[in-house]
């Protein structure tokens, strides 16, 4: 059984409701903020986003952090998704030379070998190209979810993100923060939104090949990510950060 058919036919009570609110969280931080970016990881909460950009012709870049471990069906994804919405999802790589002095150090399978020196390639290969990507950039949306993880539950729509850098942005905007697994496949299946065929099965969240596995009916959502370590935060470092509530738009 595929996520469609598992998870659409269940959206929450007030999912109509959500869809005008997501898609007056978009347009307001089209008007309010300067340059914003979609930060994708083509994930079917970001393939959501990107749809309500499309649908909506705002005037928001999508990009792509490819860390050159990623599964060869989020490649395609890219294309299909290029072709699909006749947009550009621009993409950034780490650095060679330090993705290959990790490597040279610490051997291709490091990440297993403890959190520290995961998180140092994770670090390399998402942190570093990320802050280029957003160089510039006054606000950034995610697709995280409260349901993905007890971390992400005490996150907030609207986020001040505090840079120490000035280029980087101010704002982080989450619009589908209080949208249900349900939500989200019912508006896949409602508006043929493209996806990962991964999540067909069961990978739930999609990052780095050798750092991603299927998950089983009940398991967290996370729990295909690093699975080998102990429980946790299951982060790689994009979204932990200080962050204060700018605003906090109800959606049941």
């Amino acid at each position: 059984m595929t996520p469609i058919e598992l998870y659409s036919k269940k959206p929450s009570e007030f999912y109509e409701r959500k869809l005008l609110e997501t898609q007056e969280i978009l347009k307001n931080a089209v008007a309010e903020y300067g340059q914003i970016v979609q930060a994708t990881s083509l994930g079917v909460e970001d393939m959501v986003i990107t749809d309500f950009i499309h649908r909506l012709g705002l005037p928001i870049s999508i990009a792509m952090l490819d860390t050159k471990k990623l599964h060869q069906q989020t490649l395609d994804l890219k294309d299909q998704a290029e072709t699909h919405y006749n947009l550009e999802i621009k993409t950034y790589y780490p650095d060679e030379d330090q993705v290959a002095e990790y490597v040279k150090k610490n051997g291709e399978n490091g990440i297993f070998e403890s959190v520290e020196l995961r998180k140092e390639c994770c670090h390399i290969r998402k942190l570093v190209p990320l802050k280029v990507m957003l160089k510039g950039h006054e606000a950034w949306i995610t697709g995280l979810r409260r349901e993905q993880s007890n971390f992400r539950a005490n996150l907030q729509i609207i986020e001040q993100e505090n840079p120490s850098d000035a280029t980087q942005p101010k704002v982080k905007i989450n619009p589908l923060l209080d949208w249900t697994i349900g939500d989200i496949w019912h508006y896949v299946k409602e508006n043929n939104v493209p996806y990962n065929p991964l999540h067909d099965q069961f990978y739930v969240s999609i990052g780095c090949q050798p750092c991603t596995r299927a998950i089983a009916l009940g398991e967290d959502f996370r729990a295909g990510r690093w699975w080998w370590e102990q429980d946790g935060a299951k982060e790689c470092g994009l979204h932990v950060h200080e962050a204060s509530s700018l605003s906090n738009r109800p959606s049941k």
